[in-house]
């Protein structure tokens, strides 16, 4: 049986999905194909057909996340002006800081698992990765170019990092006070120069 294009644009776009909350949840050693496949409800014919081994799912998987991560950002430019940076330290260190793992941020939750993978995988992060310090850093306008990027990075290293600090503990109140200081340390991070 043939399958149209729009229902194979689907099971890639389900396959994506589950392996990205997957292998944020278990992280790429945890999970295998059979798990995959389940939390995606196909078959592992279907996954191969879209997929040439676990590692492609993974880096499909992890460059979705950064590009959605990427995108709401610059939602989040068009529709907050000034006011962005502010709703997004708010969300990322929120909502995104408490969310089920699966669901979480693919910056704070896979860039781990990018550290350990190939040198494809790990190319495929930085040019999305740079992509992203350019949204960040585009909505940076009061400083020199170099500077916007520094802050950009800074921005993202601090929020990712804190995010898995605050994950990491087991007190709640811990928890909050770290996400709170790490919002107050990133809105000066990109404050603007005076």
């Amino acid at each position: 049986m043939r399958y149209s294009a729009e229902h194979k644009q689907q099971t890639r776009a389900r396959i994506l999905v589950a392996a990205g909350q997957l292998f944020r949840r278990e992280g790429f050693g945890g999970s295998g194909i059979d798990g995959l496949t389940k939390a995606a409800g196909v078959t592992n014919g279907a996954f191969y057909g879209h997929f040439k081994t676990k590692r492609e799912a993974f880096q499909c998987a992890m460059l979705d996340g950064l590009e959605q991560l990427r995108l709401g950002i610059a939602e989040l430019k068009a529709g907050r002006g000034r006011r962005w940076l502010k709703t997004f330290v708010d969300i990322y260190l929120g909502p995104k800081r408490t969310c089920e793992l699966g669901e979480a941020c693919a910056l704070a939750s896979l860039s781990t698992e990018v550290m350990r993978a190939d040198r494809e995988t790990r190319g495929a992060y930085e040019a999305e990765l740079r992509r992203l310090i350019e949204e960040v850093a585009t909505g940076l306008s009061d400083r020199a170019t170099a500077k916007r990027d520094d802050a950009a990075i800074g921005l993202l290293a601090l929020l990712a990092g804190g995010v898995t600090l605050a994950r990491a503990v087991a007190d709640p109140a811990l928890s909050e006070r770290i996400a709170l200081a790490v919002g107050r340390h990133a809105l000066a991070i990109s404050a603007p120069e005076r």
